[in-house]
């Protein structure tokens, strides 16, 4: 089953945007050539972002591959598709990867058992609201949103997934 998803690389050094490129071609089996542009949120630094239509579960390859270079900034989304949730990866430096799955409207799902554990392990309202926080993935928003904002109006590249 085919779905779809966006690759946003946030931020990266200029020395490591090759990797990245050969990391997405890679996972997608065919040559990939993002459109980098100044990252204004981090002088110095790049971004870029692709739409990709390839098999379900191909979000968390992306992240997979994504993740080995730890100073990049990147979310990997992966739509719903019939009988399967989407999915959201976030990686920030010094927090790492985050991963959540998504319904067919983009919020996050938090499932029946992490709500149970989250209920018998807090005792305390604020360590709850802290644990609550670690499911939605409340730090890495904080995290990346200065980078979400100065990315509006760059340009997209389209991928698909090679055979």
């Amino acid at each position: 089953m085919s779905t779809r998803g966006v690759v946003y690389v946030h931020s990266s050094p200029s020395a490591v945007c090759p990797h990245v490129e050969w990391a997405i071609s890679g996972t997608l089996g065919g040559r990939v050539e993002l459109r980098w542009t100044a990252q204004p949120a981090a002088p110095g630094q790049l971004r870029a972002e692709c739409d990709w239509r390839a098999p379900t579960g191909t979000g968390s390859k992306l992240a997979a591959a994504l993740k080995a270079w730890p100073m990049v900034r990147f979310e990997v989304t992966e739509e719903a598709s019939p009988g399967v949730d989407g999915q959201r990866f976030c990686h920030a430096p010094g927090l790492g990867l985050w991963h959540a799955r998504t319904s067919a409207n983009g919020d996050i799902v938090v499932g029946e058992d992490q709500l149970r554990a989250l209920a018998s392990n807090s005792r305390a309202g604020e360590q709850f609201a802290h644990k609550l926080d670690e499911l939605l993935g409340a730090s890495w928003d904080e995290a990346l949103e200065p980078f979400r904002h100065a990315g509006d109006g760059a340009p997209v590249t389209w991928l698909h997934q090679v055979g």
